[in-house]
């Protein structure tokens, strides 16, 4: 809950610092995990009194998420995920671009995520999004069903990044794609803590190390790496 200092901070704050509130808003008391291969501290994840932030109505403009849409690549009758998909932001746009015959996994690890999601897809009118309860070490998604796994802003916040990637490793098909949207830490004009942002470096080292291949990186979007591997 935000103190009442922290709202007055928010009637006036510039862009930068309301960011940096949201992003605190609900996160756990405790000491922040450090990945052992590249020396990055875990960001704490974002509670669901954050998720306003996640739907503001500038969002498509900042970050051009259409664009990011149709980067992904996804065809009709594919079989995806969201994992850490939050209020359902990109699990509407995913489930429109599979169409009717395909299915969207949309995995989260708080129930009041899940119940924004559910309010989400109901507007939408989508009926192919099946939402998944997972933990912070298991995504729980079926086994070698998956074309595509999408991660928006959210691998940077894993507690367990190394086994969160082993089950979805597990659960895309041979070939099947796994793909970040990370904010870019090598350009400090980007608007979102530090520990909030990941390099390049930072996301082929964690990633390729779990058993997946870089495929292809995106620099087309103002603020995020969109990077691409796939399951050899």
């Amino acid at each position: 809950m935000i103190r009442a200092m922290d709202r007055r901070l928010v009637r006036g704050a510039p862009f930068v610092i309301l960011i940096a509130l949201l992003l605190d808003v609900g996160t756990a008391a405790q000491q922040p995990g450090v990945h052992p291969l590249s020396g990055r501290v875990y960001a704490q994840p974002m509670g669901v009194q954050g998720a306003p932030w996640l739907d503001r109505r500038e969002r498509d403009r900042e970050e051009e998420t259409e664009l990011a849409v149709r980067l992904l690549g996804l065809k009709k009758g594919w079989t995806v995920a969201d994992v850490g998909a939050g209020s359902g932001y990109f699990t509407v746009r995913m489930a429109k671009a599979v169409g009717d015959q395909g299915v969207v996994y949309a995995n989260d690890i708080q129930p009041g995520m899940l119940e924004l999601l559910a309010q989400a897809v109901a507007k939408a009118r989508v009926s192919n999004v099946k939402p998944v309860l997972g933990t912070p070490d298991d995504p729980r998604l079926p086994a070698s069903s998956l074309d595509l796994i999408l991660m928006v802003d959210v691998y940077h916040e894993f507690s367990q990044p190394q086994r969160m990637l082993q089950k979805m490793r597990e659960a895309l098909k041979p070939g099947g794609r796994l793909v970040l949207l990370e904010y870019r830490a090598e350009d400090p004009s980007v608007p979102i803590r530090p520990e909030h942002k990941m390099t390049k470096a930072q996301v082929k080292l964690e990633v390729e190390a779990e058993g997946f291949k870089q495929w292809r990186v995106y620099d087309d979007l103002p603020q995020q790496h969109l990077i691409v591997f796939t399951k050899p």
